[in-house]
């Protein structure tokens, strides 16, 4: 298990094993309820994970019962006892991964965007809230059966969180993301996988093992390199036009088709066997 003699992790755990980071939230007698705790924590492992060399994939789940059943209801009892929202965070104290990729992502949450490395969410048990926020800004997500999904700030005299009323039209469509924009309401993880929420629905005891073969796949065939150019390219796309996502693809092909990855895919791919990429510069 990784830690840094800065950072000590009291809600969440952290560690690294066959080339995949696992990141746990870890308050599971608050249902991994978020306080300003957790989100420098959170962004700390992410730093982390994003600075070594050798993961290549990032899992995210949650303790116990749950995935992140949103912000904790005593720091909720505080904004209201102090007038107004206090995110319970010290800038000084936030890591930043993700960013300096694109200006468009250096914001809470949307600097999961800027990462170099595929992020999986594997939802356990309800996220609602900030959980949801969470797991929406994952690339991918899989989800254990019978788990409860919602938006729920409606109930709470809130506007829509984090940038979820941006994401969720992008992941899940208009229709859909009104549905649950506007009315809170709960969403079972098997419509999540209706509507597009969610990739795969699995039962409880086939949650991770599913999720880390997936990540494990994607560790030990794709290319490093491939999956950042990848990642970049949909979300600066989900900004620009058709014209520029082909011209920048272009630039990309001509760079990555001189690289050791595209030799080594292209000797696999002859040879009939796995590959053996190297780790990210």
């Amino acid at each position: 298990m990784d830690y840094n003699p800065g950072m000590e992790l009291k809600v969440i755990r952290y560690e690294v094993a066959e080339r995949v980071a696992t990141i746990t939230l870890h308050r599971p007698e608050r249902m991994n309820t978020w306080t300003g705790r957790m989100h420098t924590e959170y962004r700390w492992a992410l730093a982390q994970a994003e600075a070594n060399a050798s993961v290549r994939v990032i899992v995210v789940t949650g303790a116990g019962r749950a995935f992140c059943a949103g912000a904790d209801s005593r720091a909720l009892e505080g904004h209201v006892s102090k007038g107004g929202y206090d995110p319970g965070t010290s800038a000084g104290e936030l890591s930043n991964p993700g960013y300096g990729v694109r200006p468009e992502f250096d914001a809470d949450f949307a600097y999961h965007f800027g990462l170099s490395k595929p992020v999986i969410a594997a939802i356990n048990g309800p996220a609602a809230g900030v959980g949801l926020v969470l797991a929406c800004f994952a690339d991918l997500r899989f989800a254990a059966a019978g788990v409860k999904l919602t938006t729920s700030h409606g109930k709470l005299g809130l506007p829509a969180e984090f940038g979820l009323s941006w994401l969720l039209p992008r992941i899940i469509g208009l229709t859909y993301a009104n549905d649950m924009l506007l009315s809170s309401r709960v969403v079972m993880s098997e419509e999540a996988e209706r509507m597009g929420l969610v990739n795969a629905v699995l039962p409880g005891d086939e949650l991770m093992p599913h999720t880390y073969a997936y990540a494990h796949e994607l560790a030990a065939k794709i290319s490093p390199e491939s999956m950042r150019a990848t990642k970049r390219q949909i979300y600066t796309d989900l900004h620009r036009d058709a014209a520029s996502a082909v011209r920048e693809a272009q630039t990309l092909l001509d760079q990555l088709s001189t690289r050791g990855d595209f030799r080594e895919g292209v000797a696999a791919f002859v040879e009939k066997r796995a590959p053996a990429f190297g780790d990210l510069a």
